[in-house]
């Protein structure tokens, strides 16, 4: 294997790594988002603090059934 060999197989490496860590980053604030719905906390108020689209916050964590 030659050095451009293994800066090709590092930035893969790497790349993987910080998928793993957006996707695990991405699940912990998708519950954090249902968890504020359960209890009151409404999409144009979560949107403002995530900076997402408050669309995109409905779609995540929509309207409890029990509401």
């Amino acid at each position: 294997m030659d050095e451009l060999d293994e800066r090709i197989q590092a930035a893969a490496e790497k790349r993987a790594q910080a998928e793993r860590a957006f996707t695990e980053a991405d699940a912990k604030l998708r519950a954090l988002l249902v968890e504020g719905r359960a209890v009151g906390k409404g999409p144009s108020h979560m949107a403002k603090l995530t900076g997402f689209t408050r669309e995109w916050v409905a779609r995540i964590a929509p309207r409890s059934q029990s509401d």
